[in-house]
């Protein structure tokens, strides 16, 4: 691995444990104005300080965060659906040279396995990956799972496998039952998604189980800034990814925070 791409990821995967709490705001390029993001600019700004990197469009990014915030950008270069539409017709929605310009620590895109766009998301992520190793920039794959797939195991397993044999350089996934398989069979490194918004403990179970069971991290949205104390959320993830505390206390350190009321 050249010394670039290495010292991106080094950016991303923060030494010396190369863990990660990935903030994602990608959402709208899909859905639109997401709840909570509806002005990305205020719900990223006092998330800042504690994320390790950002994973979000170049358009939020050119004018929703800073130039001189200094926080690692992980840029989603594919899209081109909407909700209203097939999730899986995917495309390559960003020039390689437009990642080069943003200065971005690593480009993103989903591959759907199982589902309709399944061969064309593949082939797009070969190319991503062509274009990250001659520029020296890592390609973090989403393995995006449709309507009908089911989250276990065995499908996560094969879409990990199969991203990293592509040439990904980092995996993002969802957590399951039995999920040391799925790290096990995967030889680069893989963040959990957050998913859909649940109870704040139960976002914290899920953070503390990933990293249990393998997972370097996670890239955690909803369950952040749709969050009643978005601070306190981010900074009790950290607490367990990067410190190892237990899910109890990642929970104290959310209520001590959320006690203080609205910054």
């Amino acid at each position: 691995m050249d010394w670039g791409l290495s010292n991106r990821l080094a950016r991303i995967l923060k030494p010396p444990h190369g863990r990660t709490v990935m903030l994602a705001v990608d959402h709208g390029y899909f859905l639109g104005p997401t709840s909570g993001l509806e002005d990305p600019g205020k719900t990223i700004a006092p998330l800042l300080p504690y994320a390790d990197s950002l994973m979000l469009t170049r358009g939020v990014l050119r004018t929703s965060v800073p130039p001189s915030s200094g926080v690692p950008i992980v840029l989603r270069v594919s899209g081109g659906v909407s909700i209203l539409r097939e999730l899986s017709h995917e495309g390559l929605t960003v020039a390689i040279e437009d990642a080069i310009r943003l200065n971005v620590s690593a480009i993103t895109m989903s591959i759907f396995i199982g589902s309709e766009g399944e061969r064309q998301t593949l082939l797009n992520l070969a190319k991503l990956v062509d274009a990250g190793e001659k520029y020296g920039i890592p390609v973090l794959a989403v393995t995006a799972v449709g309507k009908e797939m089911v989250r276990d195991a065995r499908y996560l397993g094969l879409a990990c496998r199969i991203a990293a044999e592509l040439g990904a350089h980092i995996v993002k996934t969802y957590y399951c039952e039995g999920f040391e398989k799925v790290v096990a069979g995967c030889p680069v490194p893989i963040v959990v998604a957050g998913g859909k918004k649940v109870e704040e403990r139960d976002a914290l179970k899920l953070t503390y189980n990933s990293v249990s069971a393998g997972a370097v991290g996670v890239d955690m949205g909803r369950n952040i800034f749709q969050s009643d104390c978005p601070v306190g959320m981010i900074r009790a993830v950290r607490a367990v990814v990067h410190e190892a505390a237990s899910v109890a206390k990642a929970v104290a350190l959310y209520e001590q925070e959320k006690s203080k009321g609205p910054r």
